[in-house]
């Protein structure tokens, strides 16, 4: 891995580590989403970086792609467990990363689940180890504090601009030969739920990511497009901050997202929930293997 890319990837993690320990302190029942998110992508910029993906705030049962929406008044609920996912990117280079807080102290197995597998599965990691065994000892681990884990949701290579890319580290054993390579970065991020371990798509959309740009009709469509090839190439963004940059009317901005999407140019991240009334914890944080050796980018 080349000096500049190796340093930028340990840059974003820095950053992840500080702005991830600050929202532990800083996250109160009372306090709205919205602020919530604004606080940390603030912070990701005054820091030096850049925001990666919008922040996800997913509670309870919502188990990703969740992010305040324009305006949004949503309250933090004093008995809520809430998924704090951040990412940070530097020269498009990404560190990834997601505690879980248990806002009422009710839940702390389910919360430590998810933690001590991401800490065993750490403990493992060396170039040449099958990826396959690390599912194997998250389900193992989590499945040991009586919960599962959730099956259809995977940690992911990280690449320049890309925040899914290979390897695939599965949360469950799926005997998949392929090994851990020199020279690459990804996330591990284990799921624990007392559900049944499946997340369905659900009917919110606040993130989007450019997948085919092409020229528009709709001139807003048209302005959005510009704009997300200049701030974020192909990493994801939030509707919020295409109000917040572009300041279209609710009814322009809608369209044009509508409009996006029938034509495939962008592509949409539906928020991911497990049964109502189940909890799912996540817990992550992002490896380099270079020359060798393991490197941990976010604390």
């Amino acid at each position: 891995m080349e000096k500049e890319v190796l340093d930028s990837y340990l840059k974003a993690g820095k950053i992840a580590s500080k702005v991830k320990a600050n929202a532990a302190k800083s996250i109160r029942p009372g306090q709205t989403l919205l602020g919530i998110a604004e606080k940390i992508e603030k912070e990701i910029l005054e820091e030096g970086g850049k925001p990666a993906f919008p922040v996800n705030l997913s509670a309870n049962e919502t188990a990703a792609h969740y992010t305040p929406k324009v305006n949004d008044e949503t309250l933090l609920g004093e008995k809520d467990i809430l998924k704090v996912d951040i990412g940070v990117h530097v020269e498009g280079f990404i560190a990834d990363c997601a505690l879980t807080l248990d806002l009422s102290g009710e839940h702390s197995k389910l919360v430590e689940a998810s933690e001590k597998a991401l800490e065993n599965a750490l403990s493992m990691l060396k170039p040449g180890l099958e990826i396959g065994k690390i599912g194997a000892e998250i389900e193992r681990t989590i499945k040991s504090y009586g919960f599962s884990p959730v099956y259809n949701l995977s940690g992911h290579g990280l690449q320049e601009y890309e925040t899914h890319a290979f390897p695939t580290i599965p949360n469950h054993a799926n005997k998949d030969s392929k090994v851990l390579e020199d020279d690459i970065a990804f996330a591990i991020e284990p799921f624990a739920t007392d559900g049944e371990g499946h997340v369905s798509e659900g009917n919110e959309v606040e993130i989007f990511s450019l997948v085919n740009p092409q020229n528009c009709r709709n001139q807003t469509a048209r302005k959005i497009v510009e704009f997300a090839v200049e701030e974020y190439k192909t990493l994801p963004f939030a509707e919020r901050w295409l109000q917040d940059a572009l300041k279209p009317s609710e009814f322009e901005r809608k369209f044009a997202l509508k409009e996006l999407m029938q034509k495939n140019i962008i592509h949409q991240y539906p928020v991911l929930r497990e049964q109502k009334g189940k909890l799912v914890s996540q817990t992550e944080t992002s490896i380099i293997i270079s020359n060798g050796e393991v490197k941990i980018l976010v604390e």
